[in-house]
């Protein structure tokens, strides 16, 4: 069982910045993939940001150069730093963990945070 712990979300003006962060906990395994999600009201959930091991990040066309991805392997920690934010970006935005039992296996599991929300208003 793997549990994600969210935080830092809230409202915040247009311009203005947020930091996003999600904690894995539990059996998490070798994790491969961590990254961000978000779904608007009436939309879709759609990618935002990804980061694997050796990888250099990927990023959604909407958010790139506004919107930074980071990882901290030791502290099973992924991080969305997001700058210059537009009421566009108002969404629940979910954490994403991808994992598998041991770096020897090929069985991954896919693990999603509860969301947390982004409010972008004037």
């Amino acid at each position: 069982q793997v549990q994600l712990a969210e935080s830092g979300g809230g409202l915040v003006q247009p311009g203005g910045s947020l930091r996003l962060s999600c904690a894995a906990s539990g059996s998490t395994g070798s994790i491969d993939v961590m990254g961000w999600y978000r779904q608007a009201p009436g939309k879709a959930r759609e990618l935002v940001a990804t980061i694997s091991t050796g990888i250099s990040p990927n990023y959604a066309d909407p958010v790139k150069g506004r919107f930074a991805i980071s990882r901290d392997n030791a502290k099973k920690t992924v991080y969305l730093q997001m700058s210059s934010l537009k009421p566009e970006d108002t969404a629940l935005y979910y954490c994403y963990v991808k994992s598998r039992a041991s770096s020897s296996t090929w069985h991954f599991r896919d693990y999603w945070g509860q969301g947390t929300q982004v409010t972008v208003s004037s």
